[in-house]
Parts: C-alpha cells; structure tokens; sequence
C-alpha cells in the first residue's frame, strides 16, 4: 500500500512535540489508464490509528522506516519526539555512545506524568484524524519505547500493543521514577498484548522476563510472549545487531494482530 508522510507539531505542557506521521493514500485503487482513484462510494476510506515509540534515540532513519513500513500495511501511525521538552525540534541521537549516554540522560530527565502527557495528546490527534477509523487505536514501541507502549495501553480506548523489548518494566524504571509502577497497573489493560525479548538481551535479563511474564499471566489481560535468540534491539534494520529474520517474524505477528484486532468492516 502507497503511503505519505508528513511531520506535525503538537504543544504538550507547553513543549512544541514532533510528531512523524505515515498514512495510506487516500486513493485505494487504480483505473485502466493507471489513474488513481477513490473507493467506489467516493468515500475516504479509514484505517486503524497507532502510536508508535522510538528507542531512546528519538525519530531516526530505522525508526521512521519503521513507522512507514507499519503504514504500508494500511495503518494510520504516528510516532512522537520522546525528549521534546529537552532536545531541539527535530532532534536525532546518533547511535554511538555518546548518543547512547545522552538518550539516557534525556529519559532520566523525564518524569513518567511528562510520558503518559505525550501519549494523550498524541492519542488525540489519532482520535481526530481524518483517516482513522473511530475507535480504533493501538500502539507500538522498542525498547524504551516498548515500555511506553505498555503504558499507553492502560488507556481504556486502547485495543492492541506491541512492546518490543522493552526496558525497565520488570525493575520498575522509567525516566526519573525509580518506579513508574507499570507492572502494579497491568490489570487496567482492555486490549491485547504482544510481548517481544530477546533471548540473549543483557537490558532485559531471563529473571526480568520471567517478572514480566509471571505479571501478565497474574493480571488476566490477554497477551503473547514471544522470546526469540536474539540481542537487545534486533528489530534496527542498522548495525550489528539487526537480525532481519526474527525482525520480520516480529513484524507478521504484529500487523496480524493489529488487523485481527483494530480492522472492522473492512476498514
């Protein structure tokens, strides 16, 4: 499915956040001269909404590939600048160390209420888009962005999430908060989880995977744990780590559950 990008702005605490947007055309199919044109009825045709969460490194060239290739399975998805309130408009960490220390001083910089504030406001553009089916909403996130996509799912309104090896829900460390208390409330989730580690991942060791799936399977919400043999951060089509495989196994289980869950009517 084509897609177009953009970048919008959204002030959240009055804090300027960017927020890298991907959607299908509006134009679904084409006639014999090859002429894009719209359905049938004539109506712009609506799709599921998905707040997608960078790595502590913000908005870079494999996380936009990301948020586009999510796009191109026909989702509205929208990814925001984590560390907007810290970082210039516009900000990419590069993946050095350097940019490794200063994305984690960033997120120690951040208070869980300035997160969860992030994932409303940009929930609310989703809810208002022209493209999005009502309702219809689900979230994404790597490392620790697959930590605020467990917490965006708290939302009521939330129906699906994927949280790609996500860091600090089994000690409880988010930003500033020593505990952001992400386990304690995982019983408030309405929707469906996917849950992805790495089976050789020193971020999130075989003791904090066994915290965070015995919590899962105590608070009743639906969900799938998947453990692949694979490093922290395979999913980053750049670098030594990427593995492309176990990355595309990630992304058929994710777009599967998205369409199971959020696609209705053939929205």
């Amino acid at each position: 499915m084509q897609i177009a990008t953009k970048d919008i702005d959204i002030r959240v605490d009055d804090s300027l956040m960017r927020v890298y947007v991907a959607a299908p055309i509006a134009m679904v199919d084409r006639n014999e001269d090859g002429e894009a044109v719209a359905d049938e009825d004539g109506a712009a045709r609506k799709y599921p909404g998905i707040l997608l969460f960078s790595e502590i490194f913000q908005l870079t060239a494999p996380i936009k590939r990301s948020v586009e290739r999510l796009a191109g399975y026909g989702f509205v998805v929208a990814a925001p600048e984590i560390y907007h309130r810290i970082e210039p408009v516009g900000t990419s960490i590069a993946y050095d160390d350097i940019g490794r220390m200063r994305g984690s001083e960033d997120a120690r910089r951040t208070s869980v209420a300035a997160f969860d504030a992030d994932t409303c406001a940009t929930f609310d553009y989703l809810g208002g888009h022209s493209q999005v089916a009502p309702g219809q909403l689900g979230t994404m996130g790597f490392c620790i962005g697959g930590h605020l996509a467990m917490r965006a799912a708290l939302q009521p309104h939330v129906k699906a999430g994927v949280c790609c090896y996500p860091t600090g829900v089994h000690n409880g460390r988010l930003g500033q908060n020593a505990n952001a208390g992400t386990l304690e409330r995982l019983g408030e989730i309405k929707g469906e989880l996917l849950v992805v580690f790495g089976g050789i991942d020193p971020h999130v060791p075989a003791e904090g995977r066994k915290v965070v799936t015995e919590a899962l399977e105590n608070s009743g919400v639906t969900h799938e744990v998947l453990t692949l043999p694979a490093e922290h951060a395979f999913m980053r089509d750049e670098g030594p780590r990427y593995d492309s495989e176990r990355a595309d196994a990630v992304w058929w289980k994710a777009t599967s559950l998205f369409r199971r869950v959020l696609v209705k009517d053939g929205n």
